[in-house]
């Protein structure tokens, strides 16, 4: 185990910067996750860990040995890093076992215990070693390409948006396990998305980049209730911003009065609510809004409730819970707000 620490990374190709300033620093054992839309510099990000491409300045650290800094660079072999590629890039002509063991020294590749052991960790049945890729299911693909990268004892694990190939429930059941093999090897990691609640649900903390920038670094729960600004709130989730104004630690604003979080913004501003923080009610409410149902969209273990504020007030969007009665479309209900809101400065 080791920890990744990433100072003022820098990258540009053809006069273009795709990695601006970059400072990340991953605790040992732990797994960070980077989140952020196509093109943001994530994968430029995991090649400069490995050592595939040299960033243009600043220092890139394992532990106390510093594997890149301006005029010198560790090479890729020598960085004891496991990568875990997008569609698991197994060798299709080598079996389970060959695969595994591709990349250890030879006298290693006959130690049958430690393709047990490795097979144990990522959750495959001992049987499965002398199969060839193409008579395995996708999960068990990607978890094959899992142990293969954890089974010269890396310092660190590279994923690159790992299980984006897979259907939704085959996507759910290999994360975890992935996820609970690197945790039992006590592996250092990083895993890149544009899957906000894969980063979310699987990472110890979340680094969210916009165009070649880590603009924040927190705890799922931090990124997701407090977000660095309006930008990173819509990202990683549905986002009721409003106009408001600020006082004595209130809002005032289209869905009434709401506290806030902080009171470093007064005066104009926006906040931000979930959807999850608006109430429902068929009857009327002492401090409701009326609104009506536009559109509801149902997901079995919630449903999304499109609403307009009346008289002619924004549109908003609502979550509620499986199990809870929906309105009917196109009726009027009263909407509560339950919680904080968080603020920002307003638009200009």
């Amino acid at each position: 185990m080791t920890a990744l620490t990433i100072t003022g990374v820098t990258k540009s190709y053809g006069g273009t910067p795709v990695l601006q300033g970059v400072d990340l620093h991953v605790p040992q054992g732990s797994l960070t996750a980077v989140l952020g839309p196509s093109g943001c510099g994530k994968t430029t990000l995991l090649r400069v860990i490995a050592g595939f491409a040299d960033p243009d300045g600043g220092t890139v650290a394992f532990g106390n040995e510093i594997v890149f800094r301006p005029g010198r660079s560790t090479k890729a072999q020598h960085r004891k890093v496991g990568y875990v590629p997008q569609e698991g890039a197994l060798f299709p002509h080598l079996t389970v076992t060959a695969n595994i063991t591709f990349g250890l020294p030879r006298t290693q590749r006959k130690q049958g215990s430690r393709v047990a052991e490795l097979l144990e960790l990522v959750g495959l049945a001992a049987e499965l070693s002398d199969r060839y890729p193409y008579e395995l299911s996708g999960g068990q693909q990607q978890r094959v390409a899992l142990a293969r990268a954890l089974a010269p004892r890396p310092a660190v694990v590279l994923l690159d948006e790992p299980f984006s190939a897979l259907d939704a429930g085959l996507r759910e059941a290999t994360r975890r396990g992935v996820t609970r093999a690197l945790r039992a090897a006590g592996t250092t990691a990083v895993l890149v998305t544009h899957d906000q609640a894969e980063a979310l649900s699987l990472a110890d903390q979340v680094g969210v980049m916009r165009q070649g920038r880590l603009v924040q670094l927190d705890t799922p729960a931090t990124v997701y209730s407090q977000p660095r600004d309006v930008d990173v709130a819509g990202f990683v989730g549905e986002a009721v911003l409003l106009p408001a104004t600020i006082h004595d630690g209130q809002a005032w604003c289209a869905l009434g009065t709401i506290p806030v979080t902080d009171s470093e913004h007064r005066g104009d501003a926006q906040v931000l609510i979930r959807p999850e923080q608006l109430r429902i009610h068929t009857t009327d409410r002492p401090n409701g809004v009326t609104a009506r149902v536009r559109e509801i969209n149902y997901y079995g273990h919630d449903a999304t409730i499109r609403l307009d504020l009346l008289p002619e007030g924004p549109s908003v969007v609502a979550r509620v819970v499986a199990g809870q009665r929906l309105p009917g479309p196109h009726t009027d209900v009263q909407l509560t707000v339950s919680g904080n809101a968080v603020t920002y400065p307003a638009t200009r």
